[in-house]
């Protein structure tokens, strides 16, 4: 039976192709229907609204399959998961390979409960969020070398990750660059409406408190009661005892010294005010959300090397220390651990990297959720009907949009005045907008960085247990499922009862 399940399975690589062929065809089909529309947005200078067209564009002809073979190659080289992850897993490899993760995780897992462990984990995936999109590079891979020298199965711990970093995507305890900018597109289409209308930057700190725990529980639960009995054992587990002796534990001195200078070195330069401080940020800016996280700013451009670094060092001096580096060869050797096997995930992102510009170039998305945008606008719904209709809508919207600024910038012309006409805060349509957009997140091949979690599955994937697209969605789906639910009752609850949102915000004005 396994034998010819494997056979019809399909690889993930040919289901990225089917895709590309079917979004080739389908924009063909809807070019020549002519299918289009308008969305409106506030003009930010002079206020009230611009009326913005929006067709899909026919890559089934000519000039489309030119389109497709001349960018494919540069899309490909241009794809931000593909060099951050090639950069960060250098420095994953020397801690790997010197040994420091394996000592290091067993430091912290010794006197754990494996279920407080999948907590602690659930609980940085979520508030990992503020580290932006590096997030998904660093933790997946992380957190499956966790699972296997933690003895357990490394695609738990990767759909783990990818489930916290997904479905926390919009619980944002700490304001990142795109909670700065959903924010600013949230004020001007309130202010069309009413110009005095002001949205604090602490609009949510009550709910995000209270769902940043709640999801960590919820996903630490579903973690250890579904995905985990379900994968099973690794057949790769390591089954020696680990120990800490002398060496090791002098490695680890070593490593947490120096990471903890260098670490101090970096946060120093992105406080404002202090001698000879905040040299990382961005002064052209006038928040320091936007100084930080901004898109000209060092931590959004230069992370990813500072991570890198960081991971080189901390391997680095613990290898020194416990003598599993000897020389600068065996150093050098080390530096492309991580990079051994790497051919497949490369096709599969190559794969992928081409089905999502194909499909942003043919508009599909924009006009996809402007339409969902009229739709809202058309019903004339309000109070719990509006509530769940929009949370609905912007699930699917999420499907063909996952970028939330792109999304938002399209809807909040539109959703943001239904709401306040119908007596509901311009927050308490971002929330319900950031709210659904957790629950599709994860389970759309559109999003740049599922094809990392896709790849790292594989990676780990036996051969008798092939990972597939749709397998791999599968296995978020409990934890969207659960999370989307959490996410309507609390909606609804919050408008019932009139709790607070943050402070001093409300879901009725």
């Amino acid at each position: 039976m396994k034998k010819i399940r494997s056979k019809i399975l399909l690889h993930p690589i040919m289901s990225f192709l089917i895709l590309i062929l079917i979004t080739i065809v389908l924009s063909g089909i809807f070019g020549l229907i002519g299918l289009s529309t308008n969305y409106n947005t506030v003009n930010a200078i002079r206020g009230g609204y611009d009326s913005t067209p929006v067709a899909v564009k026919s890559l089934l002809n000519l000039s489309g399959l030119k389109l497709i073979f001349r960018t494919t190659v540069s899309n490909f080289a241009a794809f931000a998961p593909l060099s951050m992850l090639l950069i960060t897993l250098i420095g994953i490899g020397i801690m790997d390979r010197s040994g420091f993760l394996s000592s290091f995780f067993t430091l912290l897992t010794k006197k754990a409960s494996k279920k407080r462990v999948t907590f602690v984990l659930s609980l940085i995936t979520i508030l990992a969020s503020i580290m932006g999109d590096i997030s998904f590079i660093v933790l997946i891979p992380i957190t499956a070398l966790f699972f296997k020298y933690s003895k357990r199965n490394p695609k738990a711990g990767i759909v783990l990750a990818f489930a916290g970093l997904t479905c926390g995507t919009g619980i944002n305890i700490f304001m990142n660059s795109i909670d700065s900018s959903l924010l600013e597109y949230t004020r001007l289409a309130a202010g069309s409406l009413d110009v005095n209308y002001t949205i604090s930057n602490h609009a949510y700190i009550i709910i995000m408190l209270f769902m940043t725990i709640l999801m960590s529980f919820v996903i630490t639960n579903i973690a250890e009661r579904i995905t985990i009995p379900r994968l099973g054992k690794y057949e790769e587990e390591i089954e020696e005892e680990q120990y800490l002796d002398k060496y090791k534990k002098r490695g680890l001195l070593f490593s947490f010294v120096v990471g903890s200078i260098y670490l101090l070195i970096f946060i120093y330069n992105i406080i404002p005010g202090l001698p000879l401080s905040g040299n990382l940020l961005d002064y052209s800016q006038k928040l320091y959300i936007d100084k930080l996280f901004g898109y000209n700013s060092f931590f959004n451009q230069g992370f990813v090397f500072v991570i890198t670094i960081f991971f080189f060092l901390c391997g680095l001096f613990y290898g020194l220390g416990a003598k599993t580096i000897k020389n600068n060869r065996e150093l050098c050797n080390y530096l492309g651990h991580s990079l051994d096997g790497i051919g497949k995930p490369l096709v599969l992102i190559f794969f992928a990297s081409t089905f999502i510009s194909i499909f942003k170039d043919t508009s599909m998305g924009s006009v996809i959720t402007a339409l969902i945008a009229d739709l809202i606008s058309s019903l004339n719904f309000t109070g719990i009907p509006l509530i769940i209709t929009t949370y609905f809508l912007v699930i699917i919207t999420t499907i063909f949009v996952p970028s939330a600024v792109s999304a938002w910038s399209i809807l909040s012309g539109v959703i943001v005045p239904v709401f306040m006409n119908a007596g509901l805060s311009a927050e308490f349509a971002e929330l319900i907008f950031r709210g659904a957009s957790c629950v599709s997140y994860g389970l759309t091949p559109l999003m740049a960085y599922f094809v990392i979690y896709l790849a790292f599955l594989d990676m780990y994937s036996e051969e008798d247990r092939p990972i597939s697209l749709f397998g791999s969605i599968k296995e978020i789906l409990p934890y969207s499922l659960v999370t989307g639910g959490i996410w309507l009752v609390i909606f609804i609850v919050a408008y019932i009862l009139g709790l607070p949102l943050g402070i001093g915000t409300f879901a009725v004005l």
